[in-house]
């Protein structure tokens, strides 16, 4: 697993991925940021509120070469003939992506600390934030992994990563197009929105928690059962 993971680390530096992904993400939490500043509130909502829609429609570039390089170049024909098994492998790619996702986050920190000195943080709020954006950004890296996984074309994969945030975003709306309780309330359990609001505000509900670790096991699960039915078909 370790192996994989620097060699797909190593992967988005080599190309300009790992930098796109990177710059566009500094490029617009440093616009909000500056907004932020010049409010003179010292709050980092505005941050965190609108990255929440930047991550949904960033995470695509990152997953996009995940498995489809491979299934390209068709060097994921060696994994289904090797005497190793498909988890490790999975997990490896994932959490290389998930690294460069955290190495974006950091960026957060960094102006909370420039804000700290001319006021007071709200420390549970950003730390809440982060936590939320955090596994928001790991349940759709593993969406975009499995979605990867599905095809050999990178431009496919990442318009298949982009229309789960499309559906995420309309997810909230569905409701008032859809009448009915049953509807409301499974939109309600289902909607990424509403699981990150508490961390919005510095909770910790562990609902949420296991909401978006339940994504991620789920997507990772079915990442490693494409390959599993290719290996023995």
């Amino acid at each position: 697993m370790v192996a994989i993971m620097k060699r797909e680390l190593s992967a988005y530096f080599s190309s300009a991925i790992g930098y796109i992904f990177l710059a566009v993400y500094y490029f617009f939490s440093g616009l909000f940021f500056q907004a932020t500043l010049a409010s003179n509130t010292g709050s980092m909502t505005m941050i965190f509120a609108n990255m929440f829609t930047i991550i949904l429609f960033l995470t695509p570039i990152l997953t996009m070469r995940l498995w489809s390089e491979e299934k390209k170049q068709k060097t994921d024909q060696a994994l289904f003939t090797a005497p190793v098994k498909l988890l490790p492998v999975t997990l490896g790619k994932y959490f290389a992506a998930l690294i460069v996702f955290v190495i974006s986050l950091a960026i957060n920190l960094v102006y909370a600390m420039v804000i700290s000195f001319f006021t007071t943080p709200e420390w549970s709020v950003i730390l809440g934030n982060m936590v939320g954006l955090f596994l928001l950004g790991a349940a759709l890296i593993a969406i975009g992994m499995f979605i990867s996984a599905l095809t050999e074309n990178q431009v496919i994969a990442a318009v298949g990563g982009f229309g789960v945030a499309f559906l995420v975003m309309l997810m909230d709306a569905l409701p008032s197009i859809i009448p009915g309780d049953f509807f409301l309330e499974l939109i309600t359990n289902l909607s990424f929105n509403n699981h990150y609001n508490d961390f919005s505000y510095g909770i910790l509900n562990l609902t949420d928690v296991v909401f978006f670790l339940s994504v991620i096991v789920l997507f990772v699960f079915l990442t490693v059962r494409v390959f599993e039915k290719k290996r023995w078909s």
